[in-house]
């Protein structure tokens, strides 16, 4: 079984910074796709950001777009999400998530094996 631990959530005021981080259980699989979500009281399970293996190919949430940058490790299977300009919307718990193959549809959480458990973001108007 493998499992994904996502960390670097907090509490920070709007306009700050925070820096997500994810890392795979099991460093020999090979994961090509990972992303983040997020999810708040109420509300459905929202794509913040995807990334492929290499990098090369990245889909942001229009809300996010500007603010976020995901981006691979240098160890294998870890995936980072810097987020900046903080807004009071962006609270939420967020997600790691990730799977083998490449996936046509990068912002549908349904396409994604792996789950981290989530980190509380909070972010203070």
């Amino acid at each position: 079984q493998v499992e994904l631990v996502d960390s670097g959530g907090g509490l920070v005021q709007a306009g700050g910074s925070l820096r997500l981080s994810c890392e795979a259980s099991k460093r020999t699989l090979s994961i090509y796709t990972m992303g983040w979500f997020r999810q708040s009281p109420g509300k459905e399970r929202e794509f913040v950001a995807a990334i492929t293996w290499t990098g090369g190919i990245t889909r942001y949430a229009d809300s996010v777009k500007g603010r976020f940058t995901i981006s691979r490790g240098d160890a294998e299977n870890t995936v980072f999400l810097q987020m900046n300009s903080l807004k009071s919307e962006d609270t939420a718990v967020y997600y790691c998530s990730g799977r083998r193959e490449p996936i046509r549809y990068m912002d549908d959480f349904r396409e994604y094996e792996y789950w981290g458990r989530g980190t509380q973001v909070t972010v203070s108007s």
